[in-house]
């Protein structure tokens, strides 16, 4: 059994490259071998958004606190809050962020395939995030 202490991981900031504005990650565990999952806390402060990007396997969003949007490419701008939970197909092109107004923290969840958790791409747009979100 491996305890892994509150705190006791340093946390990142996201890396300009793959992220617009401030966005804070703190590790929770990454699974020895032959497991391959890995999470992390992820907090957006307001406006704060990812790249556009894929995962080989998939990614699992579980939001802890505030008020988010996830998007798909070519579908709706979507509304994420605590207790949401979202599953992202691999290959499916998306990205996640905060809203305009409120920070959003998720626990991200991934799975490894051939050394790689996430294919990062072109930046969101202003345009697109600032689009009017599907009330779904």
């Amino acid at each position: 059994m491996d305890l892994k202490r509150n705190g006791s991981q340093s946390a990142s900031r996201g890396p300009a490259e793959y992220f617009t504005g401030t966005v804070r990650v703190d590790p929770l565990f990454k699974a020895p071998a032959p497991a391959r999952a890995s999470g992390a806390y992820v907090t957006f402060e307001s406006c704060s958004r990812s790249n556009w990007h894929t995962h080989p396997l998939r990614q699992t969003l579980i939001v802890t606190s505030g008020c988010g949007f996830v998007q798909s490419w070519g579908g709706p701008l979507r509304v994420i809050q605590p207790g949401d939970v979202v599953w992202c197909p691999p290959g499916e092109k998306h990205w996640h962020g905060a809203s305009s107004t409120t920070a959003v923290t998720h626990i991200a969840i991934q799975e490894e395939l051939n050394g790689k958790v996430v294919d990062w791409l072109e930046r969101v747009t202003d345009e697109q995030y600032q689009t009017t979100p599907s009330a779904d």
